[in-house]
């Protein structure tokens, strides 16, 4: 799409290629965790495809949409590696309480109550309840997890790669989720309930915790101990 001056008219090609932006947003988020959100990776990505815009040159010998395709994605990526998600301590929280849990699920041969995690770490029930409340953002998967024991950083680039462009990798993802259900079929009772009705049924902490009688509070500590007890699993998968 040209204008009159025979330059590319860059609004026609924003709203010709914006399905684009948002069908590698889709393909990308899929593959990482919950609270990385669509809109902010469509409106990056958005960001990428003026850049192609901007830098596209005919002469090269590409079509746009592949030229616009790896500015995009590569927009993407540099959001995604320049994020701070959690905070170190807070990080170091979740570790720990990660820690507690593998530990107890070795010796009880089940998930422990949080009483037990409590007395595991040398604090209180209100102070590990505190912890929880503070560990709010956990994900499953941290993106500097990604980097693989041997410094690979090209990881988080294979990781959220086109689909279909890399076989293992699909195996891989097959087999993370076949693992993550069963891990979530071994949670407790309740804590299997918040996990679907947040992830399956897109519900709010406000609209789960009055399905489950309990306060905001009280589900956000629920969701991020379930977190613990998931990233147990998967790190022993």
């Amino acid at each position: 799409m040209y204008t009159a001056k025979g330059r590319l008219d860059a609004n026609a090609m924003l709203k010709q290629y914006s399905p684009l932006v948002r069908r590698l947003a889709h393909q990308m988020i899929a593959k990482l965790p919950a609270n990385v959100e669509l809109d902010d990776l469509i409106q990056v990505g958005m960001i990428g495809l003026t850049d192609a815009l901007t830098r596209f040159d005919t002469g090269q010998g590409v079509q746009f949409e592949t030229f616009a395709t790896q500015r995009i994605r590569g927009a993407m990526l540099d959001e995604l590696r320049g994020a701070d998600w959690m905070s170190r301590g807070n990080r170091k929280h979740q570790r720990d309480i990660e820690g507690a849990v593998h530990r107890l699920e070795q010796r009880l041969g089940r998930a422990p109550h949080e009483s037990e995690i409590a007395k595991e770490m040398g604090i209180t029930l209100t102070d590990y309840q505190d912890l929880l409340n503070k560990v709010r953002g956990t994900q499953l998967i941290y993106l500097e997890d990604m980097g693989g024991d041997e410094g690979d950083n090209d990881f988080l680039d294979r990781h959220v790669a086109e689909e279909g462009a890399d076989p293992l990798a699909r195996l891989n993802d097959y087999r993370m989720r076949e693992a993550l259900v069963e891990a979530i079929k071994n949670l407790p009772e309740r804590e299997q309930f918040v996990m679907s009705m947040y992830y399956e049924q897109d519900m709010n902490l406000k609209e789960i915790a009055a399905v489950l009688g309990v306060t905001e509070s009280r589900v956000c500590q629920l969701h991020s101990q379930s977190i613990a007890r998931l990233r147990s699993k998967l790190r022993a998968w």
